[in-house]
């Protein structure tokens, strides 16, 4: 992912203009690092099918970590989670404030869909891709996942309430980044297969991330933790013993379906995947 990274800095938002600190504040949620993950499984699947198209794939990759990173700055307003920390750097609001962070959420939100009409593929491609990351990210998608967890605070909701909350907030976007590597390989055959496996991966993550908020400190996260006593979250509901016992289920399965999986897809994504399925069992933080 060193190329990844080094193709995001090159390619960092820019706007020039009479206010002392917008474009500043534009980068700086890109550059305080991640995992970059969804941009990862993205260049996997493109690297197992055609490594050649990796350099335009990246223009897809950036436009989905834009996507993320908007909906991070928002999630961490005074209005939603009013978090101070994200990625071990002080949160948007608070480097900069409140208006800003809303401002940059929005521009980086739009910003992600120029740079998608502007990437180096076909016509067609460029609107499947435009549609898959609106359709996941959007009204109907992410947006949504993060609606139903503000209204419902202290509130608590049943299991498969939680599990639809989140398969909006969270999985979608994982989905859709592994669906989109698909489409710019023209390998639409497997793109619902990669899809439906991306909803269950993205599901087993934020069971993950409710199991370390509740068994790290903030320094090691990254992000305030010990945060989720009035949401809902898996082990909020469900207690710390059946939340682990739950994640320890989904990632034997996610790895069995790893080996379902193309031999070319194996090579490229097993050892990544491998890594975040079972980053409970590690404590090794969360992205």
């Amino acid at each position: 992912m060193q190329n990844f990274e080094q193709f995001l800095l090159d390619n960092l938002p820019t706007s020039k203009s009479i206010h002392p600190t917008y474009e500043d504040a534009l980068q700086n949620m890109l550059i305080a690092g991640g995992k970059r993950f969804r941009p990862a499984l993205l260049l996997g699947v493109v690297k197992a099918y055609n490594p050649l198209m990796q350099d335009s794939a990246r223009y897809a990759a950036l436009a989905i970590e834009l996507l993320h990173t908007y909906s991070l700055i928002h999630d961490d307003l005074p209005a939603m989670d009013n978090s101070p920390l994200r990625r071990g750097k002080p949160t948007l609001h608070v480097s900069f404030d409140e208006v800003t962070a809303i401002l940059v959420g929005d521009a980086l939100n739009t910003y992600s869909f120029e740079v998608l009409a502007n990437a180096p593929f076909s016509d067609t491609t460029r609107v499947k891709l435009i549609r898959e990351l609106a359709h996941n990210g959007g009204l109907n998608g992410m947006v949504l996942g993060q609606a139903i967890d503000c209204y419902f605070e202290n509130q608590p909701l049943k299991v498969e309430d939680i599990k639809q909350l989140h398969i909006n907030k969270t999985a979608k976007l994982i989905a859709a980044s592994l669906k989109m590597g698909a489409i710019i390989v023209a390998e639409e055959k497997i793109a619902e297969k990669l899809y439906d496996f991306g909803i269950k991966l993205g599901l087993l993550f934020q069971i993950q991330d409710d199991i370390l908020d509740v068994t790290q400190s903030s320094k090691e996260a990254g992000k305030l933790t010990n945060n989720d006593e009035d949401k809902n979250s898996f082990v909020t509901i469900l207690g710390l013993q059946e939340a682990t016992l739950q994640a320890d289920e989904m990632a034997q399965e996610l790895t069995q379906e790893i080996l379902s999986l193309d031999e070319s897809l194996q090579r490229e994504l097993s050892s990544l995947l491998t890594k975040y399925i079972n980053r409970h069992k590690h404590n090794k933080g969360s992205f």
